[in-house]
């Protein structure tokens, strides 16, 4: 059970839409990955198995060490100007680039 991180109703709602779409038994992934101008980013897959240390909230799965960098965040998803995207409101984050892709803890 994924404690701790919040899901929005929108971003419900959202991973539920995607899913229908693909192969039954699918999960969607959320992970934190080494990257982007800041150091780290969120990256957003599916995937068809878990793995060991993946800990799974309905048919969403995220590494524990991802989901020990997301702590007391808040998945949402949102939709602006530039478009429709999952965000992430997490407290640990130092900074995060203009675009709101990668941060630093």
């Amino acid at each position: 059970m994924i404690k701790e991180i919040k899901f929005t109703d929108k971003a419900l709602k959202q991973i539920d839409n995607l899913l229908s779409k693909k192969d039954k038994g699918s999960f969607f992934r959320i992970a934190i990955k080494g990257g982007g101008c800041s150091g780290f980013q969120y990256e957003f897959t599916f995937d068809q198995s878990k793995q060991e240390d993946d800990l799974n909230f309905q048919s969403i799965l995220i590494d524990k060490t991802s989901a020990d960098l997301l702590k007391g965040s808040e998945v949402d998803y949102v939709s602006e100007l530039i478009g429709e995207s999952f965000k992430i409101s997490n407290p640990q984050t130092k900074s995060s680039c203009g675009c709101g892709v990668s941060f630093s803890l």
